[in-house]
């Protein structure tokens, strides 16, 4: 568990020939953060631009310098939380005091600044076609976690390359492919599918400043619309329908279907843009003290007074000299596809209800009831039931630890305790 209280924070610069310096002390507005619709990470600080053993720090640090952003808790923790080359240097002179600003913007910052033209004949994977552009950008790759589906035709004039893979990345999703996210880490762009972080961070009253949810059915989608290929006249005719939650009123969409797609592909296309934009949006806002180490995509877990639930990290914004964050959510959907909730008589064979405190075995607690769930391993000790018969029937029980012995805080199995 992170002590919040223990968080500490180093910044580090290299200058232009690959020497490192400390630059901690002399900085303050330190702050970063990922935006929705942004690839890349933004990082800022202000410094006193004081004299240095290695000149004035306004001439250590330069244009195209790398900023590295460090973050610890005091004990097994230290961490890269954030770095950037510097992309806006301004010096003021002002009242006696000399400062400089500085705004920095990771790798993936060039791909959303740079237009191509990229044209992708019918069949190709999405994993090459991202990899490609990374390629062509000389941008070092790390792990490649993302959907690899085949797509139809598709061309792009014009456009930033940011937005060609995001697009790239969401007719995957369309298509089946997992919802995922580009970002970088410690140099190297990786693309994850949300959700994916090993440690997932609890937010509850007693360690969150404010908690602020919506619930809208203003973008819902309840019907897609399948036309073929136009006619001599220019006509498309309706090929499928797939209908939503029409109880909330047609809200419809049309799906084209490419010259290369069969009608059953383009019918699970407009199946998984239900999948996506076919639901009622729940989103939530949290402030709270600052941990470092989360990141946008991630997968938090909310407990406030009136709803607890897991939420995919929108956007993040880090404070450091406030040691705070704030954070936009979006819901994690359960996966579909459960087949039930347990029989009566299984239930029956339980007394457990919510609120028991249960000795739990040790093994694995899931993200979600559903079949399928990410799981993690969990430590056995006393917890308490929160939840029971979820929906999902693979993990019907929800358990909280009650002290330090047992670490496990998710959705666990019918035997897994007493």
């Amino acid at each position: 568990m992170v002590d919040l209280s223990r968080i500490a924070y180093r910044v580090v610069v290299m200058d232009g020939d690959g020497n490192q310096y400390n630059i901690t002390d002399y900085v303050r507005n330190l702050g970063w953060e990922e935006g929705e619709n942004e690839l890349s990470l933004r990082s800022s600080f202000t410094a006193r631009n004081d004299e240095t053993s290695k000149g004035c720090l306004s001439e250590l640090i330069r244009p195209g310098c790398l900023v590295g952003i460090f973050a610890s808790d005091g004990d097994s923790l230290d961490e890269e939380a954030a770095r950037g080359t510097v992309e806006t240097w301004e010096a003021v002179e002002k009242n006696g005091a000399n400062e400089l600003h500085c705004t920095c913007y990771d790798g993936l910052y060039k791909l959303q600044t740079s237009q191509e033209n990229r044209f992708y004949p019918s069949g190709t994977g999405t994993k090459s076609a991202v990899q490609a552009i990374f390629n062509d950008w000389e941008i070092p790759q790390g792990e490649y976690k993302g959907p690899d589906v085949a797509h139809g035709k598709m061309v792009y004039n014009n456009r930033f390359l940011s937005d060609i893979i995001r697009d790239l990345l969401d007719d995957a999703a369309k298509k089946g492919g997992d919802s995922c996210i580009v970002r970088e880490e410690k140099g190297y762009i990786q693309v994850l599918p949300k959700g994916g972080n090993g440690t997932v961070y609890v937010f509850k009253e007693d360690n969150t400043q404010s908690f602020s949810q919506s619930i809208s059915t203003a973008d819902l989608i309840t019907r897609v619309k399948v036309v073929g290929q136009a006619d001599g006249d220019g006509r498309r005719s309706v090929e499928a329908t797939v209908e939503g939650r029409t109880e909330y009123g047609i809200r419809q969409r049309i799906y084209s279907r490419g010259s290369d797609e069969t009608v059953e592909a383009a019918k699970s296309a407009a199946q998984e843009i239900l999948n996506n934009e076919g639901k009622i949006r729940r989103d939530m806002s949290v402030q709270s003290p600052d941990v470092p180490f989360i990141r946008k995509g991630d997968l938090v877990y909310i407990m406030s007074g009136s709803i607890s639930g897991y939420y995919y990290v929108k956007s993040i914004r880090h404070n450091a000299d406030a040691c705070s964050m704030s954070m936009d959510l979006e819901y994690a959907e359960p996966e579909p596809g459960a087949e039930g909730a347990p029989g009566e008589d299984a239930q029956e064979k339980k007394e457990y209800q919510v609120g028991d405190t249960v000795n739990f075995h040790g093994g694995t607690h899931y993200i979600s009831s559903y079949p399928g769930a990410k799981g993690y391993s969990a430590r056995a000790g006393q917890a308490r039931i929160t939840e029971k018969n979820g929906s999902g029937g693979a993990h019907p029980w929800h358990l909280i630890h009650t002290d330090s012995a047992s670490n496990v805080y998710g959705w666990v199995d019918d035997g897994t305790f007493d």
